[in-house]
């Protein structure tokens, strides 16, 4: 073999141990780091229909735990104790409570149970229904726990005064649980400023014949993995047309939380665990 050959055979094999060197060090990198920490997203809404009473009011919204995954009872503690000290006024939970993957065992659900009945918010706790979550274990918890299931209902919230806002809670689009009807089931004259909740974002497409100014959504995880200038690599069916942190569509606001768990893969790149912490204030 000529010396010219040799070179380039030894740097075409420098090129590929290089290479796969990096791939390497990004999914170990992934997986051991990037599934690890917990970052708060804070948000200040603003919006003149807000009632004067709920300026500066304060709202924890975390999503997608997937318990069983890269979730155990010791990250599960640490994000109890970080929604705890911002001292909310609610906290909502919006789906994918246990991974559906994840053989979860009865000294597990106690743990879910113990530690979320541990979250304290000044006034209530709100929970629905994601895609992983049509099964017994989430069942064995959501009826234990201090979180009021909104699954295709709404309720009012007051907050030092008689002028409420209203909250509307979506059950599953993806397992076919979602009742519209039924959520919006109430005067719909009746001018409130209204939030939304459900765990797939790109329902909001489907609820154009509803006035809603904020809503807030899980599911696409922002992408478990992003690239720079390029963003979420790839998001799952519900969140193809809305993933990121947040969009205005029409008059409405919508934030989509990062999530704290993982889904199908136990990666994230960029894109650390994280939950949104919202402060409402009048324009």
């Amino acid at each position: 073999m000529k010396k010219k050959e040799k070179e380039k055979k030894s740097s075409f094999v420098k090129f590929i141990s290089y290479f796969l060197l990096i791939i390497f060090l990004i999914v170990v990198y992934s997986h051991f780091i990037g599934t690890k920490g917990l970052f708060i997203r804070e948000y200040s809404v603003i919006n003149n229909r807000i009632p004067e009473s709920f300026d500066g009011f304060k709202i924890v919204h975390f999503s997608d735990l997937h318990y069983g995954t890269t979730i155990k009872e010791t990250e599960l503690k640490k994000l109890v104790k970080e929604i705890n000290e911002l001292k909310p006024d609610i906290v909502i939970f919006t789906g994918d409570l246990i991974d559906i993957d994840y053989n979860i065992n009865d000294k597990e659900i106690d743990i879910l149970i113990n530690e979320l009945n541990n979250i304290d918010s000044n006034i209530d706790n709100y929970i629905i229904r994601g895609n992983h979550d049509i099964n017994k274990g989430y069942s064995k918890v959501a009826d234990k726990i201090n979180f009021i299931d909104l699954n295709n209902k709404n309720t009012l919230l007051y907050y030092n005064s008689q002028t409420p806002i209203r909250l509307v809670g979506l059950d599953d689009y993806l397992e076919h649980t979602l009742n519209i009807t039924d959520a919006f089931n109430y005067n719909l004259e009746e001018d409130l400023y209204t939030i939304v909740i459900a765990h797939e974002p790109d329902v909001i497409d489907k609820l154009n014949d509803y006035k809603i100014d904020l809503m807030f959504s899980g599911h696409s995880h922002n992408g478990q993995v992003r690239l720079p200038f390029i963003g979420a690599v790839y998001t799952p069916v519900g969140s193809k047309k809305y993933y990121d942190e947040e969009y205005t569509i029409n008059n409405t606001n919508l934030y989509i939380s990062g999530g704290i768990g993982t889904s199908t893969a136990e990666f994230r790149l960029f894109n650390h665990p994280s939950f949104n912490f919202y402060r409402l204030y009048i324009n």
